[in-house]
């Protein structure tokens, strides 16, 4: 694989301090420098912290102001700003240097790291299983207890058919990472031709029997309908290999699709 590209960049994390609770850490703010960008996250929950409906719309109106004035004076500027003219309510840390590939999961992983927002259910946060779990829960219907719950992305409309798993290998990339935080979404409605699916091998046993690969299917019509001649899981990464699966669907079975990286 070649070499990856990064970026020195900084970011900064949003604070604010409401009576009787100290300084609650809000959102980040991750400056990307060759554009005079800002990349910008925050937290969901103010109903949970704010003392009343005039501090929550405030709040929910913090990231909009913010990245109006990102467009308007640039990064660099806003940041600088930011630093000098904040109120005793609101307060940015000092930025800090950061490596960035992806601005995006970037962002994303440095929120996890320094915003805890409370968890509101199939509201802001998803929960996490392992693959097993996950199989376990959506293809068995058995109670299963999660591992964790993660805040989806604003763009993200959670659901109880959306989990976030961990995908561990190369044979995805550049799409998906090695050791990516991915969300799924547990069956495949439809034509499941050319998408991304979470593939369970009924033979196989233990981490192994689970893959994320791109699904293409060859078809025959036959008396009554129409049988599989030919499945095949496809790597995105041409390093790896990909192979065809036994046509009998009692040999595997789909438990999700894959929608996007988290981080």
């Amino acid at each position: 694989m070649g070499m990856v590209e990064t970026n020195a960049s900084r970011f900064a994390v949003v604070q604010i301090a409401l009576p009787g609770r100290g300084l609650e850490n809000a959102g980040v703010l991750l400056e990307e420098a060759a554009s005079d960008r800002l990349h910008l996250r925050f937290r969901r929950d103010w109903e949970t912290i704010a003392e009343g409906d005039e501090d929550r719309e405030v709040l929910e109106l913090l990231a909009a102001d913010l990245e109006l004035k990102a467009r308007e004076m640039g990064a660099r500027e806003l940041l600088r700003h930011l630093e000098q003219d904040l109120s005793n309510t609101i307060r940015i840390t000092d930025p800090e240097a950061v490596l960035v590939e992806d601005y995006g999961r970037a962002l994303n992983r440095l929120y996890r790291q320094h915003v805890q927002a409370k968890v509101l259910e199939f509201r802001t946060h998803l929960p996490r299983y392992s693959l097993r779990v996950a199989a376990g829960k959506f293809l068995e219907n058995e109670e299963v207890t999660e591992e964790g719950w993660v805040e989806a992305p604003e763009d993200l409309r959670p659901s109880p058919d959306l989990f976030v798993a961990r995908i561990e290998g190369h044979s995805m990339e550049p799409l998906i990472p090695d050791g990516s935080l991915c969300v799924f979404r547990a069956g495949v409605v439809g034509s499941r031709q050319g998408r991304l699916v979470l593939v369970e091998n009924l033979e196989t046993g233990g981490n192994n029997r689970y893959t994320v690969k791109r699904y293409v299917s060859e078809k025959a019509a036959e008396e009554g309908g129409w049988r599989h001649t030919r499945i095949r899981l496809e790597s995105l990464n041409p390093d790896y290999p990909s192979w065809d699966l036994d046509p009998d669907e009692e040999k595997y079975r789909i438990v999700a699709e894959f929608q996007r990286v988290l981080e």
